[in-house]
C-alpha cells in the first residue's frame, strides 16, 4: 500500500503542531492514558483507520494492557474485562462516531453513563479526544496513510 499524499497535516503550515497541541491539552484532564488510548482505537477500528490502529494498539502494550483486554476493545459489550467508567468511554466514543447512525447520535443514556463515571472536565477531555481521533481517522484513511510512519 502506498499514501495518496504525505499526511495532510504535515502539508499545511501550523497544522501539525495545532492538532499535537490539541492533543497534549487532553492529557491532564484526569481521564487515565488507557482508557484515552482504548477509546482512539475504538474509534479507529469503526472509521478504519490502519495508522491510528496499530499506533493505538502499540500504545495500549507499551501501558502495560495484557492483550486480551486490546483484542477485546472491538467487542467491549461482550467482554467482562472492562469497567464501568471504560464501558462509559467506549460507549461514547461509538456514538460520537457514529453520529449519522442513528436520528439520536448521543443518546441519552449513553450521556447519563458517561456523566456518572467522569466529572465535567473529564468528559469535555473525551468528547474532545473522540473527535479529534476523528479527525486523524479521516486524515489517514482518504489520503491512505501506512502504518508505523514518522508523525511528528
Amino acid at each position: 500500500m502506498q499514501a495518496r499524499m504525505n499526511n495532510p497535516a504535515m502539508l499545511v503550515p501550523d497544522a501539525m503542531g495545532s492538532l499535537l497541541a490539541l492533543g497534549r491539552s487532553l492529557e491532564n484532564a484526569g481521564v487515565p492514558v488507557t482508557t484515552r488510548a482504548m477509546v482512539h482505537l475504538r474509534a479507529s477500528q469503526i472509521n478504519g483507520c490502519s495508522v491510528c490502529v496499530d499506533m493505538h494498539s502499540k500504545e495500549l502494550v507499551d501501558e502495560g494492557e495484557p492483550t486480551e483486554r486490546i483484542f477485546a476493545v472491538a467487542a467491549w459489550r461482550e467482554s467482562p474485562l472492562f469497567s464501568d467508567a471504560e464501558r462509559a468511554a467506549l460507549a461514547l466514543a461509538e456514538s460520537v462516531t457514529r453520529l449519522s447512525d442513528r436520528s439520536d447520535p448521543v443518546p441519552d443514556d449513553v450521556w447519563a453513563q458517561a456523566t456518572r463515571e467522569y466529572d465535567d472536565k473529564q468528559l469535555a477531555a473525551l468528547v474532545l479526544d473522540i473527535a479529534t481521533v476523528n479527525l486523524w481517522n479521516r486524515l489517514n484513511a482518504s489520503t491512505r496513510q501506512v502504518p508505523g510512519g514518522s508523525w511528528a
